[in-house]
């Protein structure tokens, strides 16, 4: 993830990510079939921790505004935790959906592989839809519930997440600001569109 930010998609080549955590390019082949292939892993581990983040605190017995407003600072948190994967999250699923297949006559090892790599990307997608619709649930049951305004929970949220979704391009661990303080005055901020003010 860390080579993928500074180089981006294209520029960066397995053996940059081998040079990274000490491995030759071989032996990273061993492990990932190719670039296309690690690039998913990355999304996978930072989609498999925004789940474990946020579904706990969605599934919580609070109100939905606590609710909501806990899972922005929570996914928010994350990403400064982690911004590189954050901003592959961001820049890389366009590479990733648009990966093409082998040539018709390339050997069956690579069609299996390629096959198996669509499998996971499917997947990925999936999950990736299962975290959006957390938040789309909440925003839902909030309107529902009269806590937040009757609005396009469909657009909200995919505004609120692509707010969310940056903090890990531009944010900066030796910036003005810490990642927790960030994330409460974010929240108080993307919440401000959605409550129902008296």
């Amino acid at each position: 993830a860390d080579v993928l930010q500074r180089h981006g998609y294209a520029a960066t080549t397995m053996k940059d990510i081998a040079a990274q955590v000490s491995l030759t390019a071989g032996t990273l082949y061993h492990y990932f079939a190719n670039k296309d292939s690690l690039v998913l892993a990355v999304l996978e581990l930072g989609m498999d921790a925004g789940i474990a983040r946020i579904e706990p605190v969605a599934c919580a017995d609070v109100l939905p505004s606590t609710k909501l407003r806990r899972m922005i600072a929570a996914h928010i948190t994350g990403l400064t935790e982690h911004p590189a994967i954050g901003a592959a999250m961001v820049f890389e699923l366009k590479a990733l959906a648009q990966v093409a297949p082998p040539h018709i006559e390339a050997k069956p090892k690579d069609q299996s592989e390629f096959a198996s790599f669509v499998e996971r990307r499917q997947q990925f997608f999936k999950r990736r839809d299962e975290f959006e619709n957390l938040f789309l649930q909440v925003v839902k049951a909030g309107i529902a519930q009269g806590e937040f305004r009757p609005i396009d929970a469909a657009i909200y949220i995919k505004t609120l997440l692509g707010a969310q979704n940056w903090v890990g391009v531009w944010y900066r661990p030796e910036g003005r600001l810490s990642g927790a303080t960030i994330a409460v005055r974010m929240a108080d901020h993307l919440m401000y569109g959605v409550v129902a003010h008296s």
